[in-house]
């Protein structure tokens, strides 16, 4: 198993027309160390299992909702300063609309994983907080621990208890409703529910944070991280990158959210 020392340090991605917020209490801290980055036995593009030591972050316990995106485009808006759009708001999927001439989340959705959030609308969203998205290695830290478990929990088949998956198109469920399917670290709804841009270019294993693939410049297919609400069981471990999943990064998706790091 390779070992790679791996070094995080990013600045934030903002629009200048939004304001970044000071605080996020809904952070969780992951402790410096090593962890092991994919896995031996599973699909082609999460081999090989290597090693990366990772600096001390923080990453967002349970992904963004639509509450708090619908708050985000009362100031920004659903395009940025270049035109690059930060929301599908005109697609059938979308759960924040305006009303009363405010962005609002549609009732009953308002906890639930915010979708059809573009790339580019996660990380302007991300950097409103003073934060980013985080990568794809933190990410999986985040969701595994340090023993390699196939499941945020453990290495116990997925129920209806843990995680939210199998379901209908539009099925998501309240991000904190699966407390029993948190990681070692209290993090919430890594798997299932939505898929979680990250900020890695979807590039061969091992992963090197120098090798290109955390370039911010728009263009290249991003991973997806956790499985979504319509995933199979199959699709919502902490190795999984979704290579079969559409995720066009200009676009919003129906099964696609986010949640933010420091």
């Amino acid at each position: 198993m390779a070992t790679v020392l791996v070094i995080l340090f990013f600045g934030f991605f903002a629009s200048p027309t939004v304001k970044a917020q000071p605080n996020d209490p809904q952070m969780v801290n992951i402790p410096q160390g090593p962890f092991t980055m994919g896995r031996n036995d599973g699909p082609a593009d999460e081999r090989p299992a290597h090693t990366l030591t990772l600096h001390n972050y923080s990453i967002d316990r349970t992904p963004v909702t639509n509450t708090q995106y619908a708050a985000f485009l009362e100031i920004s808006g659903v395009k940025g300063p270049s035109g690059e759009r930060f929301y599908d708001h005109d697609d059938p999927d979308a759960r924040i609309h305006r009303v009363n001439n405010r962005w609002t989340a549609d009732p009953g959705s308002e906890h639930h994983p915010v979708i059809e959030v573009t790339w580019a609308g996660a990380r302007a969203y991300c950097g409103w907080r003073k934060a980013r998205l985080p990568t794809e290695a933190e990410w999986e830290k985040a969701a595994r621990g340090t023993d390699a478990r196939l499941y945020p929990w453990g290495n116990e088949a997925p129920d209806g208890r843990r995680a939210r998956f199998g379901a209908g198109w539009h099925d998501t469920a309240p991000v904190d409703a699966h407390p029993a399917g948190a990681s070692p670290y209290g993090v919430l709804d890594m798997a299932g529910n939505a898929w979680e841009w990250v900020s890695s270019v979807y590039r061969p294993y091992p992963y090197r944070l120098d090798d290109g693939r955390e370039d911010l410049s728009p263009g290249p297919v991003r991973v997806t991280r956790g499985g979504g609400q319509d995933s199979s069981s199959a699709e919502i471990t902490t190795t999984q990158r979704g290579r079969n999943l559409s995720r066009n990064p200009a676009a919003g998706h129906h099964n696609i959210g986010f949640r933010c790091a420091r």
